[in-house]
């Protein structure tokens, strides 16, 4: 048996997802930006799943353009309130997706923008105190803040943070990748220029994403050769990636409480196991259900001799999770979001991170895994 606990880094495309794609691949080869049968059809694919978006949204059609996914759309964000409007100071957090911290870094570097790194406590939350008094200031600014970390899963109060880059007439992006598709957001009550979207991390395609734009924002294309995307994004559009990204929104956002409640219950229930098991144990980020995003749990595991070959033995015995973020598995340093908040980083710490597809029997056959690999018995 083998089990997959490591839904934050992708998850496994729906069934159902997939059959609305093979159609797309098989018969609607033609290029949307074509004026001919083929050229309207494939056109018309991409609008109605514009529109599908926009209805689940709340949201204007012509407020999502579609990229490739979280990260060019974090970029598309950035570069654009710098560039059309006169962002000279971005407020961000040391634990933010790469997607958004290299890209302060970028602009900081090439365009002397001022970049601050909002106070952060041990648990990942923003000091909301430190933001309010980052933003007085005479520069135009904008606030980066992810709406749940895709590492420990803390939360951000999207609308209080909202409320108050408005106060300070900041613009306000937030990185939602790990919390679209998992939440309900209504864009005509939260007033926020900016948010970012990945069809992978709910089971849709790789390759597929959206920037959500407010309508009193301004964007400009990072990707040139084309006026696709209405001039705002150069090349092809990908038409079966973006038909099964709004069939997984649709999917998604069918029963979100329900996939909610049952992935909740699932790590409510790892979270009991480890600790009666292991009296040394403790958790990053918040585990509270109300601060803490439901398909994510970090946990710092006692020191151990293999703590250095907990996820290759995890790997070996039919459990996949990882150390952090899958985009930054291959680099040698270890994860800036435990650095960022302080964290243990001698313990073993793991990200085992769920999905509405995964079962009790799944979470049982992993605990059961753990406890082999620490050489305990599972309480």
């Amino acid at each position: 048996m083998r089990v997959y606990l490591d839904n934050a880094a992708t998850t496994p495309v729906a069934p159902e997802v997939v059959e609305v794609m093979i159609p797309v691949l098989r018969n609607e080869f033609g290029n949307p930006s074509s004026t001919h049968f083929y050229g309207r059809q494939a056109k018309a694919s991409i609008e109605t799943s514009r529109r599908s978006i926009a209805k689940i949204l709340n949201c204007q059609p012509s407020e999502i353009i579609f990229t490739s996914g979280g990260t060019e759309a974090d970029n598309m964000a950035l570069f654009s309130s710098v560039n059309l409007m006169g962002v000279k100071h971005i407020i961000t957090s040391a634990i933010e997706h790469h997607a958004v911290g290299h890209t302060a870094e970028a602009l900081e570097k090439s365009l002397g923008v001022r970049v601050s790194i909002v106070k952060l406590d041990s648990k990942g939350n923003v000091d909301l105190k430190d933001l309010e008094n980052l933003l007085i200031t005479e520069d135009k600014t904008l606030v980066s803040l992810m709406h749940a970390n895709n590492e420990i899963g803390t939360l951000l109060p999207l609308k209080k943070v909202s409320e108050m880059c408005r106060k300070y007439n900041a613009l306000f992006h937030s990185d939602t990748v790990q919390t679209m598709g998992h939440y309900h957001f209504d864009l005509q009550e939260l007033d926020i220029d900016f948010i970012t979207c990945a069809a992978h991390k709910f089971h849709g395609p790789k390759g597929a994403g959206f920037l959500y734009v407010n309508k009193k924002a301004k964007v400009e294309s990072l990707i040139h050769g084309g006026s696709q995307e209405r001039g705002l994004r150069g090349g092809t559009e990908n038409v079966y990636g973006i038909v099964g990204l709004a069939k997984a929104m649709e999917l998604a956002y069918e029963d979100v409480g329900g996939h909610q409640r049952h992935v909740q219950s699932l790590k409510n229930y790892m979270i009991e196991k480890l600790q009666n098991t292991f009296s040394d144990i403790s958790f990053h980020g918040e585990i509270n259900p109300e601060k803490s995003l439901y398909t994510v749990l970090n946990v710092c595991f006692p020191k151990t001799e293999k703590g250095g070959m907990l996820l290759f033995t995890l790997d070996l015995k039919g459990v996949a999770c990882s150390g952090g973020s899958a985009c930054t598995s291959g680099a040698a340093k270890g994860s800036h979001v435990l650095e960022g908040i302080g964290a243990d980083t001698t313990k073993p710490n793991v990200r085992f991170s769920f999905s509405r597809y995964t079962t009790r029997e799944e979470i049982d056959f992993a605990l059961e895994k753990i406890v082999e690999a620490f050489e305990v018995t599972l309480a």
